[in-house]
């Protein structure tokens, strides 16, 4: 599942990255992505859920939807 999918207030555990373009995947891990790293969905946009605000490390991130679907997450069972 990537970060794209994931249901509002849901928190999820960051496994990895899916994407072709290393710098998307780099930019990523500069604003704070990691592996390991719980990630919850806080706000989604009116048009294709586009742009979106994620809680990171206790950091409030606004990020566009292809951002988002680079970042693969396995959800918590919380």
């Amino acid at each position: 599942m990537t970060l794209r999918e994931l249901a509002k207030h849901k928190p999820a555990r960051i496994i990895g990255f899916k994407t072709d373009d290393s710098d998307k995947e780099t930019r990523l891990r500069e604003i704070g992505f990691a592996e390991g790293d719980i990630v919850e969905a806080l706000h989604f946009g009116l048009f294709g859920r586009n742009p979106m605000s994620v809680r990171l490390n206790g950091a409030l991130i606004a990020m566009r939807s292809a951002e988002a679907q680079a970042v693969l997450v396995e959800p918590l069972n919380a």
